[in-house]
């Protein structure tokens, strides 16, 4: 067994590692344990400088491609010359890793996002050794997943540590505004049921193999390819679509999977990459055996990448769709598009050409009250004391919701604002009961959705 210790950056943050600090303020420093990192996203949560987290982290993964590209991000972030992080990585890549980080320090907070297909049985370890966790979606992949994931919610508040995971769309203001704007009576109208045909809440979200991570094309590893270890869209990126559904009808309210949920349909369909692309995507001249099943011609993978959920919450009809393309058209990224149906209006968000790929929110009437405009403007107005700058602008018969630059910090930031959400969750010392009981209820959607799936 063997120690590698890889020191990035010259200097350590001065609040978390200052050898004169008091020694109370060290103790309470919050202390970041990464485990296996395979997924970029680990190394977002470090991407910028958290208070109250020390700059030593511990690193627990086995030796390859994917520790060095981890590494590489966070060197990345470090040596910036526009506020650099300073970061302090501690690497162990013995075999044994998983066993060396369970003697860690308890209390730490596990990062974990990486191959999924171990990422349930990860939590379950760490949780039972004393140590919280924040993990990337998806928590679970499939349903024996699901089972094992309630389970360690149970042992959590047994053993008193928190479970959580990285939902970082809560945190884009097209979000929050369309939340907000389904709660406004005089905009929005009534709630509705909906029907499988035509839901209530009907989101999108399309995303591409190919893209640029913090300003360098993204390398993924070939087992994002494989549903069993990746999972498809529907335990992935479908994760997303249905906290954003769930959040957004109910807020802080706690829903039951058992009571509240009903599924009625799902899909799947499949993206074919060449080998070419898959090449370009990778950096494998060829595809591996575990691939081969999903190989056709011998140049043209299909993969599992495409799918649709159908359900009800609490009566509301919602449907989820997650889709991937190779490569996004010239000049554009990942799209999300989504629409709220009300008895007024439609509030809706889109991300085309139209909006510059970038997304955009729109109040769209479906009422002829002649008092409709002034509600809409005098509720505009009262949101602006909580999202200030915002004003809504008249568009042939709909309003687009103007929103100031400030307010659109980007995907990437929004790690650091879910991290800071997880350390309050830390000061208080639990995940509110809301969160964990919806958190159950959305990977039981994924995962009986992804069961009942049928292909397309």
């Amino acid at each position: 067994m063997k120690y590698n210790s890889y020191i990035v950056g010259a200097a350590l943050l001065v609040t978390a590692c200052n050898p004169k600090a008091p020694k109370e303020e060290q103790q309470q420093m919050v202390h970041l344990i990464t485990l296996a990192p395979g997924h970029f996203h680990a190394a977002l949560v470090q991407k910028s400088t958290t208070p109250g987290i020390d700059s030593v982290v511990n690193v627990y993964a086995p030796e390859g491609p994917e520790l060095q590209a981890h590494m590489s991000l966070i060197n990345q972030y470090n040596s910036r010359p526009d506020n650099p992080t300073h970061w302090k990585e501690e690497v162990y890549t013995g075999p044994d890793f998983l066993e060396k980080m369970t003697a860690g320090p308890k209390g730490s907070v596990v990062v974990i996002a990486g191959n999924n297909h171990d990422k349930t049985k990860y939590i379950s370890t760490a949780v039972q050794a004393g140590m919280n966790v924040l993990a990337d979606k998806p928590m679970a992949i499939t349903t024996e997943d699901f089972e094992s994931l309630k389970n360690s919610f149970t042992a959590a508040a047994e053993k008193k540590v928190l479970l959580y995971d990285i939902m970082t769309e809560r945190s884009e203001i097209t979000n929050i505004l369309q939340k907000e704007l389904i709660h406004q009576p005089a905009v929005f109208g009534e709630l509705q049921p909906g029907t499988a045909d035509k839901p209530t809440i009907e989101i999108e979200s399309i995303h591409h193999f190919y893209k640029m991570v913090s300003g360098k094309p993204l390398r993924r590893p070939a087992w994002f390819f494989d549903p069993s270890q990746q999972g498809d869209a529907n335990v992935d990126v479908n994760t997303h679509l249905v906290d954003l559904a769930h959040w957004m009808l109910f807020d802080t309210t706690a829903l039951s999977y058992q009571s509240d949920i009903k599924l009625t349909k799902a899909d799947k369909w499949r993206t074919p990459l060449t080998l070419s692309q898959f090449s370009t995507i990778t950096g494998a001249t060829a595809f591996p055996d575990f691939l081969k099943a999903f190989v056709k011609q011998d140049t043209i993978v299909d993969v599992a990448a495409n799918g649709t959920l159908h359900y009800a919450v609490k009566g509301i009809n919602v449907r989820a769709s997650a889709l991937w393309n190779f490569q996004a058209p010239e000049g554009g990224g990942d799209s999300h598009y989504a629409i709220a149906r009300g008895t007024k209006a439609n509030i809706v968000i889109r991300q085309g050409k139209e909006e510059g790929w970038k997304p955009e929110i729109y109040v769209e009437p479906v009422t002829t009250d002649a008092g409709y405009e002034q509600a809409l403007q005098t509720a505009i107005r009262q949101l602006a004391g909580k999202y200030p700058g915002i004003t809504p602008e008249k568009q042939d018969k709909r309003w687009k919701i103007q929103i100031p630059d400030n307010l659109k910090t980007g995907h990437e930031a929004h790690f650091a604002e879910v991290l800071q959400r997880y350390m309050q969750f830390l000061k208080a010392g639990k995940v509110p009961d809301w969160e964990v009981s919806n958190m159950i209820a959305k990977y039981y959607v994924t995962t009986a959705g992804q069961a009942m799936a049928k292909e397309k």
